[in-house]
């Protein structure tokens, strides 16, 4: 049987091969590629697509999240694992609406690494167990959520609240783009369908309206 394929994506080049250690000690896995950013992270899957990507939320040029959407949307058969240190619901549940198929904690990494894999593996998502609450609490938001109609935030595609947050945050359009390897003028077509949908006019309103509503 073909050992399982995995790229590690962390900026800690340590960490990487402390992790690589690990995941080798298992003659069914494989460790096929390592990058240090989220850019790279994509260009390397450009190259060679594995079974499964685990990477960290905080890292330079593209950050998790938003390579999440980029795997989702290129590699749609790629399982997403998430190693990282926060322990905050907010990443969390980034993290699950993006698409990612499990969250570890680097904690839990050396006792529960091949429990999410497997777990993953067997189609299932993963939580390390100390968030075990939070996962289900943002679960029972959204069945309240999908009974409600839906709010103007709501309508945004996936895409669209990447961009949303990231303006928000300051950015400019070429620097979204850059960020997320598209167009400038994607960014602006997005930017004004973001505005159009949520009746905004100006970016220090989109601003206001992230803050008001808890986005940033």
């Amino acid at each position: 049987m073909n050992p399982y394929r995995i790229t590690l994506a962390d900026d800690h080049a340590l960490l990487r091969q402390g992790l690589r250690r690990i995941v080798e000690e298992s003659p069914e896995l494989e460790v096929v590629d390592e990058a240090g950013d989220g850019l790279e992270l994509l260009r390397l899957l450009s190259k060679t697509v594995p079974d499964m990507v685990i990477l960290d939320i905080s890292m330079p040029k593209l950050r998790g999240i938003e390579a999440i959407g980029e795997i989702r949307s290129r590699h749609a058969g790629v399982k997403v694992l998430i190693l990282t240190m926060h322990r905050d619901k907010e990443y969390l549940c980034q993290a699950v609406s993006s698409g990612a198929d499990g969250y570890l904690l680097k904690d839990d990494c050396d006792r529960d690494l091949f429990s999410a894999i497997r777990k993953i593996r067997q189609g299932k998502f993963y939580v390390s167990p100390s968030l075990s609450k939070e996962l289900s609490d943002y679960r029972k938001q959204l069945r309240r959520a999908e009974a409600e109609p839906a709010s103007a935030h709501q309508c945004l595609s996936t895409r669209e609240r990447e961009v949303f947050t990231l303006i928000a945050e300051g950015r400019s359009s070429r620097e979204i783009a850059e960020l997320l390897s598209v167009s400038v003028r994607t960014i602006e077509h997005h930017r004004a369908s973001i505005m159009d949908k949520l009746n905004l006019r100006r970016t220090a309103d989109l601003v206001k309206h992230a803050i008001h509503k808890g986005y940033i």
